[in-house]
């Protein structure tokens, strides 16, 4: 059974800065899509950023410039660096992923993370 595991949410002040990070346990052959989610109290679940394997990484218009995805194949991790911070990105943040679990199965299954308060706040 696959579950992302999620790190790094927290309290930050606006203007500063915080890093999320997420990384798969269990039986994983390929991953062709790794990003981020947030949904605000209220709102539909939007997306953030992600990143195919090939490196090409989509940002929502109200990040672009100040958040940052980033991929470590080799460690099946994603993280999220997130700058200048507003109360606007207070929300859960949830990690998504695109796994394939058997070299005998072409098919990848999507997952999400349980999800990390991020709260922006003076």
């Amino acid at each position: 059974q696959v579950q992302l595991v999620e790190s790094g949410g927290g309290l930050v002040q606006p203007g500063g800065s915080l890093n999320l990070s997420c990384a798969p346990s269990g039986r994983i052959f390929s991953i062709n899509i790794m990003g981020w989610y947030r949904q605000a109290a209220g709102k539909q679940r939007e997306l953030v950023a992600s990143m195919i394997t090939g490196g090409y990484a989509n940002y929502a218009d109200s990040v672009k410039g100040r958040f940052t995805i980033v991929r470590d194949n080799a460690k099946n991790t994603v993280y999220l660096q997130m700058n200048s911070v507003t109360p606007e990105d207070t929300a859960v943040y949830y990690c998504n992923a695109g796994i394939r679990t058997s070299s005998s199965s072409a098919n990848y299954n999507t997952y999400w993370g349980q999800g990390t308060q991020v709260t922006v706040s003076s």
